[in-house]
């Protein structure tokens, strides 16, 4: 659930002007707060995040 939430932000995120839901990115980001615990982790979630939506890790 935690990689799946980091992908549709980080989709969200992606989108341009019109096409980007800020709200539902808010909720997103804050469910994430939420249930990450520590930096490292989120930092595991962003990289496969980025390696789903962008296909490369940076």
């Amino acid at each position: 659930m935690k990689k799946a939430l980091a992908i549709a932000a980080l989709a969200i995120e992606e989108q341009p002007g019109p096409f980007q839901s800020s709200s539902d990115l808010r909720d997103m980001k804050a469910l994430l707060d939420e249930i990450i615990e520590s930096d490292t982790e989120l930092a595991y979630y962003a990289r496969a995040a980025r390696i789903a939506v962008l296909g490369a890790p940076d």
